[in-house]
């Protein structure tokens, strides 16, 4: 290989690890076990920005999607996933009005709805949840290391992080001790 290519592709190796760190950096993942449950809270920092609040003002229908996974980690082995799932946050605004529809799906079921007038509330629906039930901890093995794994998208896929990256991508790590 040439040093000239082999220095393009050390480069983009680069700027792919940067992005990497970026975004794992702008999703702060808190697992938490509590009353024989898994739980989690997390936050998309930095999501909300000037062309995500201009599509939504626009009328068109923005919608976060966060796959949430929660996994055991195998040593020498492929990592066993232990539960997953599927929130999403869809925002219908009626600009005749100025009120944002608010619906919080978790597995397809619509788990909470809201129609307000305030921005900041909708700016917290689409980037933070909190103790977000995974699994029971009867599920899981005592003394075992395990991960959340939180993946987040927006559609439509604006100027923001997430159109940037596509999807952002964080974990975080516990062990349980019951």
């Amino acid at each position: 290989m040439s040093q000239n290519r082999r220095g393009f592709w050390c480069a983009m190796a680069l700027v792919v690890a940067s992005g990497i760190v970026c975004t794992a950096e702008s999703l702060r993942i808190l697992p938490l076990v509590r009353d024989h449950q898994v739980l989690v809270s997390f936050e998309l920092l930095d999501a909300y920005t000037d062309e995500v609040r201009d599509a939504v003002s626009s009328g068109l229908r923005t919608t976060f999607t966060y796959n949430v996974d929660l996994r055991m980690d195998v040593p020498f082995w492929a990592d066993r996933t232990v539960a997953t799932t599927l929130v999403s946050i869809a925002n219908d605004y009626d600009s005749l009005t100025g009120r944002h529809s608010l619906a919080r799906r978790i597995d397809g079921r619509v788990i909470e709805a809201l129609v307000t007038e305030d921005e900041d509330v909708v700016r917290e629906w689409f980037t933070k949840l909190t103790r977000l039930p995974l699994c029971e901890t009867s599920r899981l093995h005592p003394n075992r290391d395990y991960y959340v794994r939180v993946s987040a998208r927006s559609r439509p896929q604006v100027g923001s992080v997430l159109a940037w990256a596509n999807a952002i991508r964080g974990q975080a790590t516990f062990t349980f001790i019951p």
